[in-house]
């Protein structure tokens, strides 16, 4: 591997690559501890303590709970690629740009950015507004140094310019540096959290708060989890498929023999975006109308860690990862697809009776990839039971993504020095 990584370096194309996309990660990093201005950040601290507003602080690597020009991250961008993607099996004008190829794709991600665009100013005018706002949480302060509609405006257009800068960095990573760039942002974003969670485990163990027992535990823990999120990302169902001989002229065509994966998670972790964003909206809403009964209960019993919200949140996931693969994957137009090349799937007769196939099996592999989603999303739940650890700073949900985008970095690499000659990383 060793001598792999060695020979990739050496090649110009690739090393600059690597070199920039660096870069764009020290971009981010900088732009992460830019504070937005205008706010009190000691009454913002009181009001974003706790891990209610962890999973959006973690994929912001800490940006979020320090208010800073890139607090909101890239989820303005994750939620509009979300909604077009649900407007494209809607609205046929979509529908057909999706299957121009090049040029259709160029029209769909240039309306991707400007949903971008409005959904974060929508997003940055609620969180002004709100900041605004006293709460119990911060003993009545108000988080705005001098609340008012030019101090909402202020801060709700810097938040939106800094998602729109993450989203060209990420374009960039993709077009010059290693690829998927929007992925690479979420996972530097994570990473960034690690130095000070070792630093922070360190000190406790220092003052003998948890020992070395539990952390020894969360490190077996969490190499149980990595494994298993490989295996289920890379885990899939081979479907068989063979194409008929065709004769035109003296040519024989067609005759191979091929297969249909499907993936055992199909969704990845957009399931548990959608179920969190979800579970969050009614909280978020009760933390600013304390004074009644409901949003009090809503408060206590939907924090994170409670009974009430791990159920909702995993039957939540279930529901998404089903909602979300049949939203990206259609087994009745495969069918068809297959059925135009002169494709079938041996023993099944081409067209309805194969894509009925298709969807049963495609049905029975989204229970266990839900479930498996399920699983990571409340596991932090029964590590903080196990070790005895008060907070992890690294949950499933980060393990999930983190390795997820790993792999799909090692396959660009791979990819990169094949065609190069050079031996792959893997063997």
């Amino acid at each position: 591997m060793f001598e792999s990584i060695t020979g990739a370096w050496k090649m110009g194309d690739l090393r600059r690559k690597v070199l920039f996309t660096l870069l764009m990660f020290l971009v981010f990093r900088i732009g992460a501890h830019i504070p937005v201005p205008g706010v009190n950040h000691d009454v913002l601290a009181k009001m974003l303590s706790g891990q209610f507003f962890g999973f959006f602080d973690m994929i912001s690597g800490g940006a979020f709970k320090k208010l800073t020009v890139f607090a909101m991250s890239i989820t303005p961008y994750i939620n509009a690629s979300i909604i077009i993607q649900l407007l494209t099996i809607v609205i046929p004008r979509l529908e057909q740009l999706s299957k121009e190829g090049e040029a259709g794709r160029k029209i769909i991600t240039q309306y991707t950015r400007y949903g971008t665009v409005v959904l974060g100013f929508i997003q940055a005018i609620g969180m002004s507004i709100a900041l605004g706002r006293p709460t119990s949480l911060t003993g009545g302060q108000v988080v705005l140094l001098h609340p008012g509609i030019g101090s909402y405006l202020l801060i709700s257009i810097t938040l939106t310019a800094g998602t729109a800068v993450l989203m060209w960095l990420g374009e960039l990573i993709t077009e010059k540096g290693i690829g998927n760039g929007i992925s690479l942002i979420i996972f530097a974003g994570i990473v960034s959290r690690l130095p000070s969670g070792a630093a922070n485990t360190f000190t406790q163990l220092q003052a003998g708060t948890i020992s070395y027992w539990s952390v020894g535990v969360l490190v077996i823990l969490g190499l149980l989890v990595i494994a298993a999120v490989v295996a289920v990302n890379e885990g899939q169902r081979r479907i068989p498929v063979q194409y008929a001989k065709r004769v035109m002229g003296r040519k024989v065509y067609g005759g191979q023999s091929t297969h249909i994966p499907l993936r055992v998670n199909q969704g990845g972790v957009i399931p548990i975006i959608f179920a969190m964003s979800i579970l969050m909206f009614p909280v978020q809403i009760a933390q600013w109308m304390t004074h009644y009964a409901w949003a009090q209960w809503v408060t206590v019993n939907l924090q994170f860690g409670k009974p009430v919200n791990s159920i909702l949140y995993a039957l939540l996931i279930i529901f998404f990862t089903y909602f979300y693969t049949a939203i990206v994957f259609n087994p009745m137009d495969v069918a068809d697809n297959l059925k135009k090349y002169g494709g079938f799937v041996p023993g099944l007769r081409p067209g309805r009776p194969t894509g009925e196939y298709i969807n049963r099996i495609l049905t029975r592999l989204t229970l266990l990839g839900a479930i498996f989603l399920a699983l990571i999303a409340v596991l932090p739940n029964f590590m903080i039971a196990a070790t005895g650890i008060p907070s992890l700073y690294f949950g499933g949900t980060a393990l999930l993504i983190v390795v997820g985008v790993a792999l799909e970095t090692m396959k660009q690499f791979e990819s990169h020095l094949l065609m190069r000659h050079y031996q792959g990383f893997m063997k």
